[in-house]
């Protein structure tokens, strides 16, 4: 059976104050899920501190494909795990439109967190534009594919999958339970076909606590990826006993 998750992104925000206070009021939560939070890189120290002794995992944003160089800018896998973090968000549809990253880049991204021990978490996701002219199924697999035949069966069991309709992300805009089901349902097909029977699977999109029960409550959603509501201790701790 697949692990229940609720994960925090925080994106391009905190503040070393206000970090603590978030950080503090997380790891009370109770409930049977597992729960992580996505920093951003230069908070990692202070998170790792914050979190020492909770059931709260601490878990980065980005890692870079290469292991060290001359990539000036570029966080490795290597470099996150010393900080203490043990998942990593790869392939989020903003890393993919606003910064170009491909479906080779994102498996190769997810291979380099395994080869450090680190969970990746694979996002996938449709824009509007894609749902619209009927192409989320096709533009959907082949992002798993590319991760999928780059890292094999054994990469795929260490992995979390995210979707994330581009289209909801930020919008306002919820895919119904109907339509989260009905993708997560695809992606549960081809992770069993992959060999990957017990991947979790996670749903990200304007998740909030008015709507986590009803979108958590279908079959093939095992959680969320969770984005500016991980922000509000509250909203996310309800998202968390919502599952």
């Amino acid at each position: 059976m697949s692990q229940k998750w609720v994960i925090g992104n925080w994106k391009m925000n905190g503040d070393l104050s206000s970090n603590i206070t978030l950080l503090s009021a997380i790891t009370h939560a109770s409930g049977t899920a597992k729960m992580a939070v996505c920093v951003p890189y230069p908070y990692l120290a202070q998170a790792q501190v914050a979190l020492q002794g909770s059931a709260v995992l601490l878990a980065a944003q980005d890692v870079s494909q290469f292991d060290k160089g001359a990539y000036t800018g570029e966080v490795s896998a290597s470099m996150l795990k010393e900080f203490g973090v043990t998942m990593v968000l790869v392939g989020h549809s903003e890393r993919r439109s606003l910064f170009g990253e491909t479906d080779d880049i994102v498996a190769a991204k997810a291979a380099s967190a395994i080869k450090a021990g680190l969970t990746p978490v694979v996002c996938v996701g449709e824009t509007l534009a894609e749902r619209d002219s009927g192409q989320a199924k096709e533009v959907v697999l082949r992002q798993f594919k590319a991760v999928s035949d780059y890292i094999g069966v054994e990469g795929l069991n260490q992995c979390v999958l995210a979707y994330e309709p581009v289209w909801a992300i930020g919008t306002g805009l919820t895919a119904t339970p109907e339509q989260a089901q009905e993708v997560h349902a695809w992606l549960r097909e081809a992770a069993t076909q992959a060999g990957a029977v017990d991947i979790s699977i996670l749903y990200g999109g304007s998740v909030k606590a008015v709507n986590a029960a009803e979108i958590f409550g279908q079959a093939d959603v095992d959680g969320g990826l969770i984005g500016g509501a991980s922000l509000v201790a509250e909203e996310f701790t309800a998202i968390y006993q919502a599952i």
